[in-house]
């Protein structure tokens, strides 16, 4: 536990789950609380599968995104600062959608805003382990280094313009 929960600024884990849980069963809100925070990091230009298993729906599905840009949650009308304790996560991210088999949330750059909660509670993707199950790319046989520990020029994942 943080120490801004432990003096009630912000709500516990377990505040969290129970104002969740409040929404009305079969809401993604519901939903959202029953499954636990996966992601304690700024989740900011990271790989992010969003949590689309049942009972969220009939079909489980695969729908990977990029969080972009962070959007506080608006107050009421009249409250100029959010009540204590303040919400865990709260807000929204606009996302690019990266991959996707859901047929509304097509790939490549598709926007999406999607709730902070729900962000946090999916499973980050890591670009070099997803890539390393592929054996052949355009009919190449694909090398991924180990994550790389010097610079990106080493690796030639960068080059200058010049």
């Amino acid at each position: 536990m943080s120490f801004l929960s432990r003096i009630g600024c912000i709500e516990t884990e377990e505040q969290e789950r129970t104002r969740l849980a409040q929404a009305p069963e079969g809401s993604l809100n519901h939903y959202l609380s029953t499954l636990p925070v996966t992601i304690d990091e700024w989740p900011k230009d990271q790989l992010v599968e969003l949590p689309w298993q049942q009972p969220r729906t009939q079909q489980a599905y695969r729908v990977v995104v990029v969080p972009l840009e962070f959007r506080e949650e608006a107050l009421p009308e009249g409250v100029e600062e959010e009540p204590l304790p303040r919400k865990r996560h709260s807000g929204a991210w606009m996302c690019a959608v990266v991959f996707s088999d859901h047929p509304d949330y097509p790939a490549g750059g598709f926007r999406i805003d999607v709730p902070a909660a729900e962000i946090v509670r999916g499973r980050k993707v890591d670009l070099v382990t997803a890539l390393a199950s592929l054996s052949y790319v355009s009919g190449e046989t694909l090398h991924i280094p180990e994550p790389p520990c010097g610079s990106c020029e080493d690796y030639g994942l960068f080059r200058p313009p010049f």
